[in-house]
C-alpha cells in the first residue's frame, strides 16, 4: 500500500494504540505473570520464558517470547511426535501435545502463554492485531506470493484467525484471515478482533484445559 493512501491510524495511531495498551497490560498483569512464573518453576525444570525466532515484518527475524508450556528440550522431541501433527500445510500443532507440562497445557489452551508478547509489542516487533508469526522453517514453506503479503505487516498478538476458530481452520483459511487482517487496518477493526479474542480467552479460562 502506498504511504499516501495510509490513514492516520495506519501511519501513527496503530503504534500509539499498541504502545499505550502494551504498557497498561504489562503494569496491570505483572502479579499474574509472577504467579504463572512460580507455577511453571514448581511444575517442571527449565526456564519460565520460552524464546523462539519468528519471522516479522519485511522478513526480519525477531525473538518472540511466551511462557514455557512444554518440557525442557521440547524442540528436540518434535520429530518424535510429528506423526501426531493435526495441522495441514507447513504448521506443526498438536492440541494435546505430549510435550506439555501440567501447567503448560492450561496456559496453552487458554492462550495465557502468549501474554509475554506484550513485551514484543512494546519493542515494536509485533502489533496487537496482525498475522500470527511463524518460525523461519515454517514461513519458508509458504508460497512466495502469500509469504510476500504476510510480510507486509507486523505479526499480531491476536488475529482474526484466532477469533474465528483457530485450530478448526485449514492453513488456507488461516492465510485468508491473515490477508484480511493486513487489508483492514483500522481502529474499529482492531478493537473488534481484540474484544472477540478477550471473550474467547475468558471462555477458555472458565472451561479450563479439558476442552
Amino acid at each position: 500500500m502506498d504511504n499516501k493512501q495510509l490513514t492516520f491510524y495506519q501511519k501513527y495511531g496503530k503504534r500509539i494504540f499498541d504502545l499505550f495498551f502494551a504498557i497498561i497490560g504489562l503494569v496491570l498483569l505483572w502479579p499474574i505473570f509472577l504467579l504463572i512464573g512460580i507455577l511453571i518453576k514448581l511444575d517442571s525444570p527449565g526456564s519460565i520464558v520460552f524464546k523462539q525466532k519468528r519471522v516479522g515484518k519485511d522478513g526480519k527475524i525477531f525473538t518472540m517470547y511466551k511462557f514455557r508450556t512444554m518440557v525442557k528440550d521440547a524442540e528436540k522431541l518434535k520429530e518424535k511426535y510429528r506423526h501426531l501433527n493435526e495441522a495441514d500445510g507447513p504448521v506443526f500443532k498438536i492440541r494435546n501435545d505430549p510435550r506439555f507440562t501440567k501447567i503448560g497445557k492450561l496456559l496453552s489452551h487458554t492462550g495465557l502463554d502468549e501474554s509475554p508478547q506484550l513485551y514484543n509489542i512494546l519493542r515494536g516487533e509485533m502489533d496487537f492485531v496482525g498475522p500470527r508469526p511463524l518460525p523461519p522453517q515454517e514461513d519458508a514453506k509458504i508460497p512466495q506470493d502469500q509469504q510476500r503479503i504476510r510480510r507486509k505487516a507486523k505479526p499480531g498478538l491476536v488475529s482474526s484467525w484466532l477469533a474465528n476458530g483457530a485450530h478448526n481452520l485449514t492453513f488456507k483459511q488461516w492465510l485468508e484471515f491473515d490477508l484480511k487482517d493486513i487489508e483492514n487496518k483500522s481502529l474499529s477493526y482492531d478493537i473488534k478482533i481484540i474484544f472477540v479474542s478477550l471473550c474467547l480467552l475468558v471462555q477458555l479460562i472458565l472451561r479450563g484445559s479439558d476442552n
